[in-house]
């Protein structure tokens, strides 16, 4: 009798048993991925909410705040879908969503993520505008620019959105395989666009205040748009980049241990959504180089405030003037 059989058992037996303790130890990498996604979503739409509830409500609101209002509707937005579509990771196997409800959640996320690096680019844009032609821009520029170019980035961010889940989603085949490759072509130019835009004002910015022969004074706006913007190049573009460049890619997927690619791309998502008010509240909360408490709207009032740290004393007694006749009229309408 041939004595390779037995080992030929043992090796299967030995392969066998490496395969599933990978696969379990996989399964557990994902599921811990996806819950940490889970944790840090929820905790991003509290922070958004708490900046959409002060900016919407509560704040006189200049032209940045607008930009900063709008993208933080971007990301609770983009956070909802997220959790949504996380916790669709976790129960696949117990059911499955309609077709046509992952079309509306794939068209608002693709919606709420293309609006979301949209605005962080009209921020930048909009700021080293400021301060190159900083006469023009205090002095003829129109009032209503700001609520304009947010209506715009919406409207855009739809039309490529929209018909982009309709031909690569709910009428995905191999007749509309040419159509889809296009749709997300046009996505990926955009992207390539907002991220080259991006980049080149931030280091013109950064250039024209360190480096430029007139002297820019530092404010703490600056510093806020500086690292959201660096957190959405690091954290933000790669979730485009692989949802819509590398989708026929898969040999991407197999470059990290258990094929863990698409949930860190994920997490990344989720941190950059979440990043914002984070960056808003440690700005606002530093003032001559120390951590100082105060009311959130007034943290937010200082992460937004384009002027010189000298100055922040006068806006930050307007804003607790502010604050106190509303408290005041919450206090009489509470009596009455």
């Amino acid at each position: 009798m041939d004595s390779s059989f037995p080992d030929l058992e043992v090796d299967l037996r030995e392969f066998n048993e490496s395969y599933f303790m990978e696969s379990s130890s996989c399964n557990i990498v994902s599921l811990a991925m996806s819950l940490l996604s889970i944790i840090i979503a929820f905790i991003g739409l509290a922070e958004n909410a708490i900046v959409l509830w002060h900016l919407g409500f509560h704040m006189h609101r200049n032209a940045f705040a607008v930009y900063i209002l709008n993208l933080a509707v971007a990301n609770f937005l983009f956070l909802c879908t997220h959790i949504v579509f996380s916790l669709e990771t976790i129960t696949v196997n117990f059911h499955s969503i309609n077709t046509y409800i992952i079309l509306f959640l794939n068209t608002m996320c693709t919606l709420a993520y293309l609006a979301g690096v949209s605005m962080i680019t009209a921020i930048s844009v909009e700021y080293w505008l400021s301060v190159i032609w900083s006469n023009w821009y205090h002095g003829r520029r129109p009032k209503h620019t700001s609520a304009f170019i947010c209506t715009l980035l919406w409207a855009v961010s739809f039309l490529l959105s929209l018909p982009h889940e309709i031909i690569c989603g709910l009428l995905d085949n191999i007749y509309n395989w040419g159509i889809c490759w296009k749709f997300k072509l046009i996505i990926v130019v955009w992207l390539l666009v907002v991220f080259v835009v991006l980049s080149l004002s931030n280091q013109a910015l950064l250039f024209r205040i360190f480096c430029g022969s007139q002297q820019t004074p530092m404010t703490r706006l600056f510093v806020t748009i500086v690292l959201t913007a660096l957190v959405v190049l690091i954290c933000g573009f790669p979730f485009g980049i692989c949802i819509y460049f590398l989708y026929w890619t898969t040999d991407v997927y197999f470059i990290m241990p258990c094929n863990s690619f698409h949930e860190t791309i994920f997490l990344l998502s989720a941190v950059n959504s979440c990043a914002n008010p984070i960056i808003c509240l440690l700005v606002g909360s530093i003032k001559h180089c120390q951590f100082q408490c105060g009311s959130l709207r007034l943290i937010l009032q200082r992460a937004i405030q384009d002027t010189p740290e000298e100055e922040d004393e006068e806006v930050e007694e307007v804003v607790e003037q502010e604050g106190g006749e509303e408290d005041e009229e919450d206090e009489e309408t509470t009596t009455l």
